[in-house]
């Protein structure tokens, strides 16, 4: 299958989870699908495949050491494509969180609605403005607590 075919597939295949997040975010089967089993699952499995199927097949020159290395290396479609899906997977599992999170503080859907399109346009973007969003509605400052046993 081409790279192209991948990344098209894969682009198609997160659209159900960020419409459900936008449109169904209390749906039971909402944060199940997105966070846990269907879609971030298959785009690990595609992500592996791919990744394994270029093992051999690095670009001369590639590698993540320095911009020209990383340029070298995702001269490689399927390798490209690999990492577009590692965005995918990561900006949809940041957008779970953030809707997961929202109602667990009691925020507004419509102020994470804004928060999502830029998760899903611009990852880190739409995750520093859900932080803020936070501290204006619940005036905490969010932090990773320790896990505890």
């Amino acid at each position: 299958m081409s790279a192209d075919l991948i990344f098209a597939i894969c682009n198609f295949v997160v659209l159900p989870g960020w419409i459900l997040l936008i449109v169904l975010p209390k749906w039971k089967w909402t944060l199940a699908l997105i966070s846990t089993v269907i879609i971030p699952f298959v785009l690990g499995l595609v992500y592996v495949g791919l990744f394994a199927s270029q093992l051999g097949e690095f670009p001369e020159g590639g590698g993540l050491g320095s911009t020209q290395s990383l340029m070298v290396t995702f001269s490689n479609s399927y390798i490209l494509t690999a990492a577009w899906i590692h965005y995918l997977a990561f900006d949809l599992f940041v957008g779970a969180w953030e809707v997961g999170d929202a109602q667990k503080q009691k925020i507004s859907h419509w102020l994470v609605i804004p928060c999502l399109v830029l998760t899903f346009i611009a990852g880190p973007t739409g995750l520093m403005l859900y932080f803020v969003c936070r501290f204006v509605v619940t005036k905490n400052i969010p932090l990773v607590t320790p896990v505890r046993n």
